[in-house]
């Protein structure tokens, strides 16, 4: 049974905010907000800075995660192309699938940075505020940005599949 079109449509607004509210503010963070925190201000400001950062854009980007899980599942049972899980029978359901597999290797990355990295860069933050040395701190920064840049490409790459999809 197709659903209703007002419902379908629903469903694609839903998920296509969600992806752009998700990889817009990724991107934004990863051009312009960091490059330019980390050009004008010192270590504490720096870190005082993410900690603001990420104490509002987490929660919107993880409830976007979700709200893409959900639309999604609901697209993906309503279209024609899908033939049932791992069923691969078509182009579509391969890029589906690739899709799928980066997007939850954006997840992981995202789960690492808000619970793993992001709190460890904020002790260290608190070190260098109180006037102690951290000399991972300098490690740390790297791989943060390798990691957001990582997940930027990974969301263009998720973007590029959707498109392939689309076309099949």
């Amino acid at each position: 049974m197709t659903p209703p079109i007002w419902a379908l449509s629903l469903v694609y607004w839903l998920h296509m905010l969600a992806t752009v509210v998700w990889i817009g503010g990724l991107a934004a963070v990863v051009l312009l907000v960091l490059p330019a925190a980390r050009s004008s201000l010192d270590a504490s400001g720096y870190a005082a800075l993410l900690a603001v950062i990420q104490r509002r854009l987490d929660p919107l980007g993880w409830a976007c995660l979700l709200l893409l899980v959900g639309t999604g599942l609901f697209q993906m049972s309503a279209n024609p192309n899908y033939q049932g899980f791992l069923a691969i029978s078509n182009r579509w359901a391969a890029a589906i699938l690739v899709k799928h597999l980066v997007f939850f290797i954006m997840v992981g990355v995202s789960a690492y940075l808000t619970w793993g990295l992001l709190p460890r860069l904020g002790r260290v933050a608190l070190r260098q505020s109180r006037g102690l040395e951290a000399p991972e701190a300098e490690h740390l920064q790297r791989r943060e940005t390798i990691l957001l840049r990582l997940n930027l490409i990974l969301g263009v790459a998720v973007l590029a599949l959707t498109a392939i999809a689309r076309v099949s």
